[in-house]
């Protein structure tokens, strides 16, 4: 069972901060107020930086789940935005698709299964979902 906490995702903790050093400012906490401001312009200086991030198709299919032809066709059709240019596509982080991955159903026989996970893939679950 997934716990429920209120802690912000990756995308609001610049916010969350900005609040937090207001608070430290309201009592006197000027330099560590500041200290906070900064951090939260940096993390967002790098989250606008990662989602504007770009990707060649074959690329974008490794990030995606979807085949390189099947995301040329999303963006020859005006489905994704290209970012680069014609002739060669390329696809922002921002507005690349996520194939969805079809739940494990029981395991009725057989030796378990040892599932490979890359640390890119933890980065990214971590960025995405936030530390819990």
């Amino acid at each position: 069972m997934k716990r429920v906490t209120n802690r912000p995702t990756v995308e609001g903790l610049p916010a969350a901060w900005r609040r937090r050093a207001k608070s430290l400012r309201r009592y006197g906490g000027e330099t560590p107020a500041t200290a906070i401001e900064r951090c939260a312009d940096d993390l967002e200086a790098t989250l606008v930086e990662r989602d504007e991030t770009t990707f060649s198709l074959v690329e974008a299919s490794r990030e995606s789940g979807y085949s390189a032809d099947h995301l040329g066709r999303l963006v020859r059709d005006g489905k994704i935005p290209n970012a680069g240019r014609p002739g060669a596509p390329r696809i922002a982080l921002k507005d690349l698709p996520r194939k969805a991955h079809a739940p494990r159903g029981p395991r009725l026989a057989g030796k378990p299964r040892r599932r490979e996970v890359s640390n890119r893939q933890i980065v990214r679950s971590i960025i995405e979902k936030g530390i819990e």
